[in-house]
């Protein structure tokens, strides 16, 4: 009697738009960005390329899904009872955790196509640019402080990934999973010792701020000098609004 031939395991569940970016984000944290590819997708869904076709047109509109994913519970609190500083603390800290636990939200934002009314990070703007209003900004200065607020929550967030990522790599390769929380703060401080360090050996006369503040380097907190930082961009909103500028 002939043996049948084995066939792949079939899915237990029917194959949908949520399913194919919620395996996305869990490829692109094992592998990264680099990683993510539709076959390699497919084979975790034990299904064919065609299919996740069906539901996605490409790989870009996929990595905008994945992002969207990650970004999106970061907005499902409620403002209501908070002022707008916190509700813009609450909102800064949600995206720099969300970046930090998958770094490669940073570089992939930076990598996706500026398409017109669909970034991933639109409702994050919005968010900002709400409680902009509610701190009576100027009508004028309302896009630049929304602006401001949101380059700095993406572009620190991003670079403290970044850090991460090459902490973890220089002190063993095969440690790239950011989930790892030990390995990751043994290799952060490891990382910040060594860069204070050097900044201790440079040049006092062509590095001597940098040479000061080295200590601050290697112990600083970075979720509170991220913090500090909204601080100081809010304090210049709402002096410029006390001000009575209407301009930045």
């Amino acid at each position: 009697m002939a043996s049948r031939k084995s066939r792949p395991e079939r899915r237990q569940e029917p194959l949908s738009r949520e399913r194919i970016v919620a395996a996305a984000v869990e490829l692109l944290d094992t592998v990264g960005e680099g990683g993510l590819t539709f076959r390699a997708l497919a084979e975790r869904l034990a299904t064919g390329p065609g299919a996740i076709y069906w539901h996605v047109t490409g790989k870009n509109e996929l990595l905008a899904a994945a992002i969207d994913a990650v970004i999106a519970p970061t907005l499902a609190g409620d403002d209501s009872g908070t002022t707008p500083q916190e509700a813009i603390r609450s909102l800064a800290l949600g995206v720099f955790d969300a970046i930090d636990a998958h770094p490669w939200v940073g570089t992939t934002l930076a990598q996706l196509p500026r398409t017109p009314g669909k970034s991933p990070m639109l409702r994050v703007f919005e968010r900002i640019g709400r409680q902009v209003q509610a701190l009576r900004v100027p009508e004028a200065a309302q896009f630049t402080a929304a602006s401001a607020l949101l380059s700095y929550i993406l572009g620190v967030a991003g670079q403290n990934a970044a850090n991460t990522r090459a902490a973890q790599a220089n002190a063993d390769p095969a440690n790239t999973d950011p989930a790892n929380t030990d390995q990751a703060n043994t290799d952060r401080a490891a990382f910040l010792d060594a860069v204070a360090t050097a900044w201790r050996e440079l040049d006092p006369d062509q590095y001597r701020f940098t040479r000061d503040v080295a200590g601050q380097l290697r112990e600083h907190d970075d979720r509170a000098e991220f913090v500090a930082g909204i601080d100081l961009i809010l304090a210049g909103i709402t002096a410029g609004r006390a001000d009575g500028r209407t301009r930045p």
